[in-house]
């Protein structure tokens, strides 16, 4: 029986969603008056959801009380939802169920490790809730990325320990979590971002049935 698990970030790995957040965040910089780019919403990427309203505010320079902190983040998430409430199928990344399809039918156990509270609402929008043996999201830990926490749950719940699992992940924070967990981390997206991956994939069609297999080998002979 395999030792051998596989972890998965959600968004900007799995499915594209980050356009999602991006128009979201936009929104309430925008009526908060606070200049907002696509280079901007770089840094928000695989950090939580209440860490990124306190970077933005950091950026408009604004301090406001608890209670208008907690109504900007339920009006991010509800713009956020409206917008992925119509998603589907076609949301799912390149050659994505490729890669689950080879691990499902060798029986190799994944789990979704994603800082996103609607990372299970978002699953069974594209139907690949089957997939996943455990989903492990925001609404589980209490420490973003880059602690290991969300990893190191996702390990715990699929009985494996940590050093014989790969995480997949399109964030700084997300390599740097799975670095610390001392799991083996692949890089989906910009290899000088994720530099500190132990491998870099632009997506998952660059992935190939031998290098996941070479991987499955590695993890397997850990001792």
């Amino acid at each position: 029986m395999t030792k051998a698990g596989f972890i998965f970030d959600l968004d900007g790995v799995v499915v594209d969603t980050a356009g999602y957040h991006y128009l979201a965040w936009k929104k309430l910089a925008d009526d908060l008056g606070i200049p907002f780019t696509k280079i901007d919403n770089e840094r928000f990427k695989g950090v939580s959801r209440k860490r990124c309203l306190e970077i933005l505010l950091e950026m408009g320079n604004i301090r406001v009380s608890p209670e208008q902190f907690d109504r900007w983040l339920q009006e991010k998430n509800e713009d956020y939802l409206s917008y992925i409430n119509s998603m589907d199928e076609t949301e799912i990344l390149p050659d994505v169920i490729k890669v689950l399809d080879y691990l499902k039918n060798r029986n190799i156990p994944m789990a979704l490790g994603s800082a996103s509270k609607n990372a299970r609402a978002i699953l069974e929008k594209v139907k690949l809730i089957p997939y996943f043996n455990t989903v492990v999201d925001g609404n589980a830990v209490t420490k973003a990325k880059p602690d290991p926490e969300v990893f190191m749950k996702a390990a715990e719940a699929l009985d494996i320990a940590a050093e014989h699992c790969v995480v997949f992940e399109d964030a700084r924070a997300g390599i740097k979590a799975a670095n610390a967990a001392g799991m083996k981390s692949v890089g989906i997206g910009n290899s000088e971002v994720l530099s500190e991956a132990d491998h870099n994939f632009k997506n998952f069609t660059e992935i190939d049935f031998d290098f996941l297999s070479n991987l499955v080998s590695e993890l397997n002979g850990k001792v």
